[in-house]
């Protein structure tokens, strides 16, 4: 390939048009234009192509086609589903159960609910990122309304056990909860999971065009819209559907899973490489996730002493579009919530999504060119100078004041002076960053050191932030 050729390495952000999608799509600009609620020649022509679409989505996602709704994007579809959903069971109760990594979609909605004086348990995962179905199932309740868990997580890849997940909830009486599955990253690539009552999608995850969500309500679930009446898709979402971009989405996800075994396969193995080869080509990377349990396509790592949005810049300007859950990252300033339930680094993060008929040539150009740009990120931070020389058997702790400093300066300034304390001696990092609470316990982890936990800064002398403990192991 050309050293000047752009790779887009963001597919879990949205995929490039699958060439089905592109035919699909210009076909229907021509023949399905017009309102398919109309009874004339070319509604009635419309309305075949939407309900041909509607067709195969529900085959591929295993539903029936009265029970698949078009939405304007994945994120609404989450949040008509789920309000829906909670309004339809307001009698049941007011208690709403998900995920600590579930998407911004559906925290968003969540914080919603709270407000509107409803309840809300976020169920913890592992450290790969996986959720417990047991603790999960331990977190629903009689007056639980909805339990919302995504097939698989759209920062590190993990896959959740839906479908023991939904076991254990169906046998927790006879009224079952509902569960809401976001399948926004797994449709069409991987076989939908059992066990639920609500599942949504978007299409310009799996190559279809973008303003394209699905909303699939099982028959017997209980449901009121949370939006005014309207007669379009089932009642459950208002407004003039866009059967053109239905149509394209419906043919790419059919192509999509046709090609599914054998790409998947593919894209798994050149993953493999990138989980192998990053930690080995560059030193302090952790690669978060789960190994094993995790969609094909999707690998995260997190560099120690790194900006996230500088190294991102860099890839840029090197041809490489990658994406970061970065808690450096300018748009929000704040740590990703899914790193930061994991327990995971959250500075520094990358995420690589490989679109269809990515090449073992670009991952491997990518591997070449990493190394030399997180060295030259990490250069005027001056890590490669030698440690000062102890000063022999500490009386009082070493304070290293990072107030006022964002991520990932306090830690880069943990890593370079606790070599100024002996084995055994104590580091107090004074910082007021959010992030500093996640990446200080993280990097002691990777790096061998003994996190004692925070204190009060004003024991130190300090009149804001937190104090955090670090004992010198070795």
């Amino acid at each position: 390939m050309s050293p000047n050729e752009n790779v887009y390495f963001d597919a879990a952000t949205a995929s490039p048009l699958h060439p089905v999608a592109r035919q699909a799509l210009t076909a229907a600009l021509d023949e399905g234009w017009a309102d398919p609620a109309r009874l004339y020649r070319s509604g009635r022509q419309a309305r075949m192509l939407l309900d041909a679409a509607r067709e195969t989505v529900a085959e591929v996602l295993g539903a029936r086609p009265d029970e698949v709704s078009f939405t304007a994007s994945g994120t609404q579809a989450v949040q008509l589903g789920m309000l829906g959903a909670l309004r339809g069971r307001r009698r049941t109760g007011r208690h709403l159960v998900h995920s600590a990594v579930e998407h911004s979609s559906v925290l968003h909605t969540a914080e919603r609910f709270e407000a509107d004086g409803g309840e809300v348990t976020a169920v913890p995962v592992d450290r790969l990122g996986r959720v417990s179905p047991t603790d999960f199932a331990a977190a629903v309740r009689p007056d639980t309304a909805l339990a919302v868990l995504q097939s698989a997580n759209h920062e590190v890849g993990t896959v959740q056990p839906v479908a023991e997940t939904a076991e254990l909830l169906g046998a927790l009486g006879e009224e079952r909860c509902p569960l809401l599955v976001d399948a926004a990253q797994s449709a069409g690539r991987t076989a939908v999971p059992g066990g639920w009552s609500l599942l949504t999608a978007s299409a310009h995850k799996w190559g279809g065009p973008s303003g394209v969500g699905v909303l699939a309500v099982r028959k017997g679930t209980r449901f009121n819209s949370a939006l005014p009446a309207d007669e379009r898709e089932a009642g459950r979402v208002p407004g003039f559907v866009n059967v053109p971009a239905i149509v394209a989405a419906a043919a790419s996800l059919r192509a999509v899973q046709a090609e599914a075994a054998a790409e998947n396969a593919r894209l798994h193995a050149l993953v493999e490489r990138i989980r192998a080869a990053v930690p080995r080509l560059v030193p302090e990377v952790e690669v978060v996730g789960d190994p094993v349990g995790r969609l094909p396509h999707i690998v995260t790592f997190s560099c120690l002493y790194v900006d996230g949005e500088v190294l991102l810049g860099e890839l840029d300007r090197a041809g490489f579009a990658v994406s970061s859950g970065s808690s450096c990252t300018s748009s929000t300033l704040t740590p990703s919530h899914v790193l930061a339930a994991m327990g995971a680094l959250t500075e520094g993060n990358v995420r690589l999504s490989l679109p269809t008929g990515t090449t073992a040539e670009q991952v491997e150009r990518f591997l070449t060119v990493l190394p030399e740009l997180v060295s030259r990120v990490r250069e005027p931070l001056g890590l490669d100078l030698p440690a000062p020389a102890g000063a022999g058997p500490a009386t009082a702790p070493l304070v290293v004041d990072q107030l006022g400093r964002r991520c990932p300066l306090p830690v880069i300034e943990l890593a370079k002076r606790i070599g100024e304390v002996p084995v055994g001696g104590l580091v107090v990092v004074l910082a007021d960053d959010e992030a500093a609470r996640l990446d200080i316990p993280a990097w002691c982890e990777m790096r061998g050191q003994a996190y004692e936990g925070e204190a009060p800064a004003d024991a130190y002398g300090a009149d804001r932030g937190f104090a955090y403990l670090v004992r010198r192991v070795g």
